[in-house]
């Protein structure tokens, strides 16, 4: 593999990363229902990949679509109710908090692997899933005797979240033979056409404040947390090891972790720190034996 062209693709892989650890601030900032947001994200993030394949030249694969379309449909979903669950907890929990029990997707893949893709499930991979569990714990505030109800329902809504892009993943093992576009493109624009109607039957629209700031934020994050992003990972994949794509996706919590620290000011304690260190690294580790 050309050297010059492996850095570049991880360079891609690491700006995308960085530009999802991002994406929990702005949704903060988005004062809409999350079915809304999510709905728009899906519905620009598949425009913009959708320009991008059409000013490239890069038509459909309208054989391949067709061959995993229930596979894509399922999906994309599971991606949007994700969205929608991962929007909500950040109302009720921190961004960090709500990331680390997103982190925890790995987990759930784990434990569903034997059962799905007929892996086995070793001691160690066991012992992985305790430690993250653990450090769910330790970041729910079981242990400082102040967890409320509110950060209950916070973490159940992450972790609920995890389970469905635990859901995603298992999924696109069975999704063969489909360029990575063109995968995203279905799966976002099932995201829309799925929550057009779910909005448009449970939102009161006319009721929502649209201040242009707030719409201008939103479309922001469809482009560049969804369209851009999206493009820079999946650009970079073919030509990246499976460990370094491992290895490289703890940029985004790590990210989220400190610049929610920084920008909203939410707390880092001890049990914080201590949870996190034991979802990421029990996650991380786990998914390199997985690679190995």
């Amino acid at each position: 593999m050309n050297s010059n062209k492996h850095m570049a693709a991880l360079g891609r892989m690491i700006a995308s990363m960085a530009i999802f650890g991002t994406v929990g601030i702005f949704i903060k900032s988005i004062p809409f229902p999350s079915a809304v947001i999510a709905l728009g994200r899906g519905i620009i993030g598949s425009i913009f990949l959708l320009l991008t394949a059409a000013v490239s030249k890069k038509a459909l694969d309208v054989p391949a679509i067709k061959k995993n379309l229930k596979l894509l449909i399922l999906s994309g979903v599971a991606i949007g109710v994700n969205w929608i669950l991962l929007f909500e907890a950040y109302k009720y929990i921190p961004v960090s908090t709500a990331t680390l029990c997103y982190y925890l997707s790995p987990v759930f893949v784990t434990l569903a692997s034997p059962i799905v893709l007929k892996e086995k499930l070793t001691g160690m991979k066991l012992a992985c899933v305790g430690a993250a569990l653990l450090g769910m714990a330790l970041i729910s505030g079981v242990f400082q005797g102040n967890a409320a109800g509110g950060q209950f329902t916070g973490i159940l809504l992450a972790c609920g979240a995890a389970v469905l892009y635990a859901t995603v993943v298992l999924l696109n093992k069975f999704i063969k033979d489909i360029p990575a576009n063109d995968c995203t493109v279905m799966q976002l624009g099932t995201v829309a056409v799925v929550l057009l109607p779910y909005v448009l039957l449970t939102e009161n629209l006319g009721a929502i404040a649209w201040e242009p700031s707030h719409v201008a934020m939103l479309v922001f994050v469809g482009i560049l947390h969804t369209g851009i992003a999206y493009k820079l990972y999946f650009g970079a994949v073919p030509y990246v090891e499976g460990q370094t794509i491992a290895l490289v996706s703890y940029v985004d919590p790590v990210i989220t972790i400190i610049l929610s620290a920084i920008i909203l000011g939410e707390p880092l304690t001890v049990y914080s720190i201590a949870g996190a260190v034991l979802i990421l690294g029990s996650t991380m580790v786990g998914e390199l034996i997985g690679k190995k």
